[in-house]
């Protein structure tokens, strides 16, 4: 940056230019970028790194469907039970049910269809209750043996993104936050883009290490110019 200053006249002939910014000599590609792939994190405190699993989803909506469909279910077969001990006919559905049952052989493509979505449901169930879910929760480290907390992947990203509007350079950033890299696309539109990116480096390990995660996630970063309008 330069500065300079033209005097013409005495007081009142008097101007002055505003600061210019000087392009340093040499073509710049619009497209030139920094990786952060060989950046190599601090080492971690103590109670870092711990195993904390994730949180349990309740399941609240599977768990109410799969609910319904069984009382619905089951209410048809005692109603019908109970009318056929008292003596009234069977239920038409069930009739024939028990005879499509009956003379359809194992082969059929009904029943192969039938048998194979009563398969998906049922391996669908077991997934979802064998898996914790809450993929967009990210477990805390534990200060406290009966308190767990998480972080919701949109505010650690938010979080981040904040941080790395502060450096000086950068015009805008993506972040986006998985559970085991984040993901910092940055814009600058001056200073030198190594430097940038060694700023973005150290402030967003700093932020990263400030979110008190339990299991920290890789930092990724990468730095470009400002593509051509038009």
């Amino acid at each position: 940056m330069s500065e300079s200053q033209s005097s013409e006249g005495t007081s009142e002939g008097t101007t002055q230019r505003l600061p210019v910014l000087e392009k340093e000599p040499g073509p710049e590609p619009l497209d030139q970028s920094a990786s952060a792939a060989d950046y190599d994190p601090p080492a971690a405190l103590d109670g870092e790194g711990g195993r904390e699993g994730r949180f349990w989803s309740a399941r609240r909506v599977p768990a109410s469907i799969t609910a319904l469909l069984l009382m619905v279910v089951a209410g048809f077969f005692l109603y019908d039970i109970a009318a056929v001990r008292a003596d009234r006919p069977a239920m038409r559905w069930r009739r024939e049910l028990a005879q499509q049952l009956a003379a359809r052989p194992l082969d059929d493509v009904w029943v192969l269809v039938g048998a194979g979505v009563a398969a998906a449901l049922g391996l669908w169930l077991l997934v979802l209750a064998g898996t914790p879910g809450l993929r967009r929760v990210l477990p805390m480290r534990r200060t406290h043996t009966d308190v767990r907390a998480g972080l919701h992947r949109d505010l650690a990203a938010l979080v981040l993104r904040d941080r790395a509007m502060e450096i000086s350079g950068v015009q805008s950033v993506r972040v986006r936050v998985g559970r085991s890299r984040a993901d910092v696309r940055a814009i600058s539109h001056f200073r030198e883009l190594d430097d940038v990116r060694a700023d973005l480096d150290a402030a967003l390990a700093d932020a990263i290490r400030g979110l008190g995660l339990a299991r920290p996630p890789a930092l990724s970063v990468r730095v470009r110019r400002p593509g051509r309008k038009g």
